[in-house]
């Protein structure tokens, strides 16, 4: 009902009368009230004037649940379906880790879609056991549950997906170019603003369920940030709306997960090579106690980088950490 009633707010530019909200949403004007002290107490302004009603000054800088689904217009991707009414998006103004919250989530059979969003975290987590750093308020830090029917093996793909959907994100709302260094991080100007980590539940033949998780650092001032990463704010110059740019993003991953879904890996690896800095590079990758140099030349379909090293052997690495040479 409060998303409803924002929605309604939302639309008029003037102050709507108590009794019209009430008639309009079909509740009762005490039950109007309650609704709007509530909104009132997580952050929203809104006016209240006798005679004249309520006004929506401003919304809070919160990924609330309410505010992430507002306007987001995705078919599966934190939006219940007329075949399920079930929870799809779990907010929290602290969390331990999105990714452990959203692993037991699909272990309990949460659909795919489910989304669950952190202020900060405590132990949030990216690859190899690294710590991601997650200050309160600052940046967008995510967890999504997905269902694909793939092979385990293919699951790579979905960690290029979320790179490419979160520089189509960044370039729309921001109108920055950001770029991808393989596998999982995203850059602009060679410095770190995200990375994504994708963890799965599979069998030998079968995935039960996948969860991607992004850490982007959105409104990070410098003394937040680590040695080798940015802000979208640092690099802008201003506050981003970050509510904003969680809607475009969700929306980006799941019109890229269609065309997966639609097209094969194909479209996602020729998006993924638009905003590649590594593919055509001399590059240095350290994985499972091996250290190749050689040219990236290409990923193939499963999202492996192909190197060719300087015999002129092809070698597929399907991860390990990418350094540049100099």
């Amino acid at each position: 009902m409060k998303e409803k009633i924002l929605d309604y707010l939302n639309k008029g530019h003037d102050y709507l009368s108590g009794d019209q909200i009430s008639k309009h949403l079909g509740i009762s004007r005490q039950g109007l009230w309650k609704h709007i002290q509530e909104l009132k107490d997580s952050g929203y302004q809104i006016a209240a004037v006798p005679h004249l009603g309520y006004r929506l000054e401003s919304c809070p800088d919160r990924l609330f649940a309410l505010e992430a689904a507002r306007g987001l217009n995705t078919k599966f991707i934190g939006t219940s379906t007329k075949l399920s009414a079930d929870k799809k998006i779990y907010y929290f103004d602290n969390l331990v880790s999105t990714m452990d919250s959203a692993m037991q989530l699909g272990l309990q059979g949460a659909a795919s879609g489910t989304l669950v969003l952190a202020e900060s975290q405590i132990k949030g987590r990216g690859r190899l056991g690294r710590g991601w750093f997650s200050p309160k308020y600052k940046g967008i830090y995510l967890s999504l549950i997905l269902r694909p029917k793939i092979l385990p093996s293919a699951c790579p793909i979905l960690t290029l997906m979320s790179a490419v959907s979160i520089c189509e994100a960044v370039k729309e709302v921001i109108d920055l170019d950001a770029q991808i260094k393989w596998p999982n991080d995203v850059l602009i100007y060679n410095k770190k603003i995200a990375g994504i980590l994708t963890e799965m539940n599979a069998e030998v033949d079968k995935v039960n369920f996948v969860v991607i998780g992004i850490g982007l650092n959105v409104n990070n001032d410098k003394k937040s940030l680590i040695a080798g990463a940015t802000s979208l704010k640092e690099q802008q110059g201003v506050e981003i709306n970050r509510v904003v740019l969680l809607r475009e993003l969700l929306r980006r991953i799941e019109n890229n997960y269609f065309l997966l879904e639609d097209k094969g890996p194909g479209e996602i690896i020729n998006k993924w090579r638009n905003f590649t800095l590594t593919l055509g590079t001399r590059v240095k990758v350290d994985y499972q106690n091996k250290h190749i140099e050689g040219q990236a030349t290409d990923i193939d379909a499963d999202g492996a980088l192909l190197i060719r090293k300087d015999s002129g052997l092809i070698q597929k690495v399907s991860s390990g950490d990418v350094t540049a040479c100099r």
